[in-house]
């Protein structure tokens, strides 16, 4: 072969025999782009592409219930001592007068009652009920409210009348939805043990959520579900005054309103949220805490006689004087005379605490209250801001990858 003919073809490279001949050498996730292969992607980039999706009603509901479950067990011995102060004298009888000795005394001492007559159990009774008001309770407020506060932000100049509005309509839809959960759960927070004294014992024993339903439903009628359902909605005033000032704090701590975030921070705005909750809440609470004990009055009265009692006295809010005999409210005695709960509507249960127990009684557990409601607002909070932060970078990551697609 002379000199000057042509050249032999060069040898194969590597690079190219290897994709001639061999297998493609599988590429890492983060080397592979999403392109080269769309039936493939890593758990992490199928969960942000499903957020992407997600309408802000379903994020705001599920992040709702979720901090209000974890809420409710983080607080839920506190709610039992505050509940057991509210309804503390509900079932003494009329002619007895003032209690001649308070068996729960403030949060230590009642604590130690409840412990030593029922022990863990006792702290946590209705956390069942709680937990099952909790998810559709926060889960409808989130978001309504969300949904509210965009509506009548194009409607209203006014921010802090636009957040007001919200708060009421998302109270109101929330309230009327889990309100017989809650009278179930104020039931058995406020049922004690069989050891107290005749005087301090309602007048019913519940087994569990189930058997409480069934018994109210079998001996008090639908109604009873509703019982303090008017104080309840008065109890508006404080999601009205709570929602608007977090907002406002957060947005002199942040600059930024519930729920919202910026792609750019790496971390949350713990302390902004922290400090708008907590002085959000004390203001609230303060401001519309009697609204509770008048609930937790209404609650926890039976409207008829579940069973005849061996003492002759089941329904203990009922009058208890000669003309009177004890039996259901609205049922005639054999004088012909109409027995009367002693509970009736929120004016004439106000009149009758202060006639027979004076102001203070406006304000039991009040301490305690505040005790349970600011770490169960920081719960709450807390846990609804770090989720929604969470869904909003995972969100924004799913949309970078279907424009990358």
């Amino acid at each position: 072969m002379s000199a000057d003919g042509p050249a032999p073809p060069p040898p194969p490279s590597p690079s190219s025999a290897r994709e001639r001949y061999a297998p493609p050498t599988a590429l890492s996730p983060r080397e592979r782009p999403c392109e080269q292969d769309p039936n493939w992607r890593s758990p992490y980039s199928s969960l942000a592409l499903k957020c992407a999706h997600l309408p802000n009603s379903s994020v705001n509901a599920a992040c709702g219930a979720v901090a209000g479950i974890a809420s409710g067990i983080v607080t839920c011995p506190l709610d039992v001592i505050k509940t057991r102060l509210q309804a503390q004298g509900s079932w003494r009888p009329r002619h007895q007068g003032r209690a001649s000795r308070v068996v729960y005394q403030g949060l230590l001492g009642t604590a130690r009652v409840i412990w030593s007559q029922d022990g863990v159990r006792g702290m946590y009774r209705g956390l069942g009920p709680m937990l099952l008001g909790y998810v559709p309770t926060w889960a409808v407020y989130m978001s309504v409210y969300d949904w509210s506060k965009d509506f009548f932000y194009t409607r209203m100049e006014n921010k802090w009348l636009s957040r007001i509005s919200a708060s009421v309509a998302a109270g109101a839809c929330s309230t009327l939805a889990t309100n017989p959960i809650w009278v179930i759960k104020t039931r058995l927070m406020s049922q004690v043990s069989a050891r107290a004294s005749e005087e301090h014992r309602p007048p019913w024993h519940y087994k569990n959520t189930f058997d409480a339903f069934r018994k109210m439903y079998a001996n008090e009628g639908m109604r009873a579900f509703y019982s303090g359902l008017t104080p309840a909605l008065l109890g508006l005033t404080h999601v009205a005054i709570q929602f608007p000032l977090y907002e406002f704090f957060k947005m002199k701590f942040t600059g930024l309103e519930m729920g919202q975030t910026t792609s750019f921070d790496s971390d949350m705005h713990w302390s902004g949220i922290l400090g708008a909750t907590i002085l959000s809440k004390i203001c609230a609470t303060s401001a519309t805490y009697p609204h509770e004990v008048l609930r937790t009055r209404l609650q926890t009265q039976q409207r008829t006689i579940p069973s005849a009692s061996h003492e002759d006295v089941a329904f203990r809010g009922s009058h208890q004087e000669a003309r009177f005999l004890t039996r259901g409210p609205g049922t005639a005695s054999s004088d012909g005379m109409i027995n009367i709960p002693r509970y009736r509507g929120v004016i004439r249960t106000c009149a009758t605490i202060l006639q027979e127990e004076g102001w203070r009684a406006f304000y039991n557990g009040m301490g305690t209250n505040m005790v349970r409601a600011v770490p169960a607002a920081v719960t709450t909070m807390m846990t609804y801001e770090t989720l929604r932060s969470m869904h909003q970078k995972l969100k924004q990551e799913g949309l970078e990858i279907q424009q990358q697609a």
